[in-house]
This record gives structure tokens, sequence and C-alpha cells, in this order.
């Protein structure tokens, strides 16, 4: 697992670690870095470094430094390096005389004579480059590249590593609203941020890097975290030698409808899925549940289900008086309860049916954008504040779905799962992600784990399905990789992925530490 902090905890990291070491060899550990990552971005991709060309995009204050001490490093190693300064006055001074003592090139962006404004030697020096430094903004910027900026960044084609983010990116939420960088890497110091995982942030920061440059004595705790496929598969619960099916956790699941039996059985089937044990149907949709799966105990209402040890309730339940009345019996039931679609409906209009929950037993909400912005009353636009003040709000673990899934419980921790494809969004899918997390709660698993547990293996399965098992565990280096081997998929074919995807987890976590 690792974490994620926000601009300001780095910043208040670094001011600490400047106390024992000089800010200038602080940058210099960050230029080692990004030099060593753009050396191996020229082999893997042209076979050797020294002769090619690295043109650097160079901004104000230390980003810009950064690429520059960067640069001059690369000068060393034989490569013809060109800075293009796009705040001439403003360009690090040190990083600047460094450049020019290796023998870079420099030039400046602006060119008042031509329509751009973009000087066309530096147009040139952009179009020549084998790989080109993103050193145009730091984590202190927000909002999109300014138009002299926008017009280099145009210009390039070769591939962009990317100092800290990719300029234009809003470093708090990786939203973009302009024009903005698409890097192949982004190298950055310390731990990610979350312009990393958030947001169009995700895709267009490419593979993420972390130098490590003495920051790590000195950061507080994550402002989030993301689990990865080893401590998914480390917790993911298996039968023991004593295990019997009680053992292993009973799930009860209300949803569907006599004329809409698929949640039902898409949720059931999650459920069935995603460990050993029982589960138990309580619903109009009892025959097509069996007929489909049947080692599944059906019947007609929550009331005759039996004993539980928790409930997946909501999807295609209906938002009337017969949905509330499933929702209520559930909550009634004084286990825990994850509650999807419909459920959330039901919890928007009718405050009546918090007080119908007792405050002690788990509850996880698992909203859609839509719902999310029903709960919240609006749509969110920082995605991990929003959902950490709802889940305080309501005393609830709140999963919130996107191509970074955002999930906190009422204490404040939070877990993100960045996801760069959008294969599970598919209808049908949720349903499937609701069965999976009420059977990880039923084995007694913590809710905010089993939440992050079961968003990692779910978007997992969904790769496995698209690509017909040939996606890497590792994320490619851009979306575009995965989704040139892909097809689109139903949410069947990603349940009945579900168990390629737990063995791949429990297999990572044989042998990782």
């Amino acid at each position: 697992m690792h974490g994620v902090w926000k601009p300001d905890q780095v910043r208040a990291a670094e001011q600490r670690l400047f106390r024992t070491v000089p800010e200038p060899a602080v940058m210099r550990r960050a230029a080692n870095g990004m030099a060593l990552w753009v050396r191996r971005l020229l082999t893997e991709r042209l076979g050797r470094v020294a002769g090619r060309r690295v043109a650097l995009l160079v901004g104000a204050g230390n980003n810009g430094g950064d690429a520059l001490w960067a640069g001059a490093l690369l000068r060393d190693r034989g490569v013809g390096v060109t800075a293009v300064l796009l705040a001439p006055d403003k360009t690090h001074p040190e990083g600047l005389r460094a450049l020019r003592a290796a023998g870079g090139r420099v030039v400046e962006a602006a060119d008042a004579a031509v329509d751009s404004g973009l000087a066309e030697v530096a147009a040139e020096e952009l179009r020549r480059a084998d790989v080109v430094v993103d050193g145009i903004v730091g984590l202190a910027a927000h909002g999109p590249l300014r138009p002299l900026a926008a017009a280099a960044v145009e210009r390039v084609s070769a591939p962009v590593v990317s100092v800290d983010l990719p300029s234009g990116v809003d470093p708090v939420t990786g939203a973009v609203d302009g024009p903005a960088v698409s890097a192949t890497l982004t190298v950055t110091f310390g731990g990610r941020k979350p312009c990393h995982v958030l947001g169009a942030g995700l895709v267009r920061s490419g593979g993420v890097v972390v130098v490590d440059i003495g920051l790590d004595p000195h950061l507080d705790e994550p402002d989030c975290s993301v689990p990865e496929a080893g401590d998914v598969g480390r917790a993911w619960p298996v039968p023991h030698p004593a295990d019997d099916k009680y053992s292993q956790g009973v799930l009860g699941v209300a949803a569907g409808s006599a004329n809409f039996p698929g949640a039902a059985m898409l949720a059931a089937g999650g459920a069935v899925h995603t460990a050993s044990g029982m589960v138990r149907y309580a619903g109009p949709a009892a025959d097509a549940v069996r007929q489909r799966w049947p080692e599944v105990v059906a019947v007609g209402s929550v009331g005759d289900a039996g004993r539980v040890r928790a409930w997946s309730v909501g999807p295609g339940i209906g938002t009337g008086s017969a949905g509330r009345e499933v929702l209520a019996a559930a909550l009634d039931d004084g286990k825990p309860v994850v509650a999807d679609a419909d459920a959330i409906t039901l919890f928007a209009d009718d405050e009546t049916l918090w007080d119908a929950r007792d405050p002690d037993v788990p509850l996880v909400l698992t909203p859609h954008e839509g719902e999310f912005a029903r709960l919240a009353g609006q749509r969110p636009a920082d995605r991990v504040a929003a959902v950490r003040e709802v889940a305080r709000r309501c005393s609830a673990v709140v999963l919130l779905k996107g191509n970074t899934t955002v999930i906190a419980d009422p204490d404040g921790r939070v877990l993100v799962h960045p996801c760069e494809h959008a294969w599970p969004a598919t209808a049908g899918s949720g349903d499937v992600l609701t069965g999976m997390i009420g059977k990880l709660l039923a084995t007694g698993m913590d809710p905010l784990w089993a939440c992050g547990s079961a968003a990692h293996v779910h978007a997992r399965a969904a790769e496995i399905a698209a690509t017909g098992g040939r996606a890497p565990v590792d994320p490619p280096e851009t979306a575009g990789d995965l989704e040139s081997v892909g097809a689109p998929i139903g949410a069947s074919a990603l349940l009945d992925a579900l168990p390629a995807a737990v063995r791949e987890v429990r297999a990572v976590a044989a042998t990782t530490p």
C-alpha cells in the first residue's frame, strides 16, 4: 500500500528537511532522480543515451530549477539539451547557470512577432527532441496552462517526463479545465500526490515513479492510501481446515424483483465468487436466483432468510413502499449492511430510515456520482474531501464509484483505487460489487478494507474479462495500452472473471513481502 500526500503536507515536510539539509542539495537529489528516469526512457525507446536530444520546458520556480539541474546532468552523459524558457526573468538562476556551464543551450519561448507567441527556434527545438521534460509549473499552481505554455506543449510529439505533476493538472483534485500536459512518465518526490490518482490527472500523469529525496522521515500520515495487489491478496479470506460454511460468513442479499431479476443474480453471483461460506437470497426473484445459482439458499422475503452476518441491499428493489420495507427490514436485523442503488435513493429521500439503523452497526453506502450528489447536496469538486465529509455526517463507510474509486470511513480514513480504464463502467457491474463487499463484511473484514479490497478485485476482473486475461498486473504506461487489447464486456463477463482476479492477487501476495 502506498500513501498519497496533499501539496501542503509535502511543503511542510520540505521545510522540516531544509533545517538539516540545504535546499540546493535537496534540489540536486531531485534532479538526479529526474535525469535517471529520462536516461532510462531514452534507452528503452531509442537504445542509447549519448547523442540524443532533450528539450526542457522551463517555467518559473523550483520545478523549472529541477528540470535545469537534470538537464545539466544529462549533458554530462552526452545528451544534447536545450532549455526553452517560458519566464526568462523568473528562471531559477542556479539551475540556469549549471545548465550553461555544462554546455546546454538556452532559448526563450516567447516571440511577439508570431500569432501563437511561440518563437520558431523554440518550436523547432521541441519538434526535434527525443524526450521533453515538463518543468512548467509545480504543486502550488492551479488552473490550465497559460497561452504561451499551451502553444509550446502543442508542438511536442515526443514522450514527456513531468517534474512532480503534469503541468495544467490541478494538484489537489486532478481536474483539467483547459490546456494541460499529458505525460508519458511523471517523476515525483517523497510520495504520490492527489493529482496522480484522481480525475483526469490519473491518466495525464502516465506512469508515476517516486524518487527519495529524504522527505520520508518528515512526512505526516498520508491524506489517503492506495491498496496494492499484494495487500489485497494477503487480506483476502480463504477457507482454513477447521472452517465450515457458517464459520466463513453467511451473507443475505436483498435485490432485484420478479420483473427485473438481473440485479439479484448479479449481486448474488458477486457474493458467491468472492468467498466461501453461504449466500442467502431474500426477494421476489428467488426462482431466477435458484436457477442461476443453485448453491444460493433463496427465499421470498428478508424475514424468511434466517440468520446472516451481513446484508447486501438495494439493486433493483425499487424506490416505492416495497423497496422501503426491504431496506428497513435489513436495517432492523442489526447486522452490517451494504446499501446500493435504490437503497441509497431511499436513504436520500426518507430521513426516517436513518433512525431505523443501529448507529453502532456498520453501514456501507456505494453511490455513483448522481447518487452521491443526492447525499451530499452537490457533485464534488474535491472527491476525497467530499466523501470524507459525507462518511462523517452519515456515520457510514462511503464508496464513491468512478475512474478513481474513493472510500472513506467515519473516522476520516480514506482509501482510493485508481483505475486507468473504464471496463467496469457497464450496467450491472455495481450490483456485482455490492455482493462482493457484503460477502467480505460477512467474513468479519473491516468495512473500509472490505470496500477497498472488493474495488481492487472488481476492477481487475473487468480487465481480465475485457482483455482475455492479457492485461498486466502492473498498470501500463498509458490507458491506451490497455484499451488497445480489450473489447467491451457486460457485467456477467466481469462476474465470471472474479475467481481469476482473486487467484491473481493471492499469487502476488505469495511472492511479495
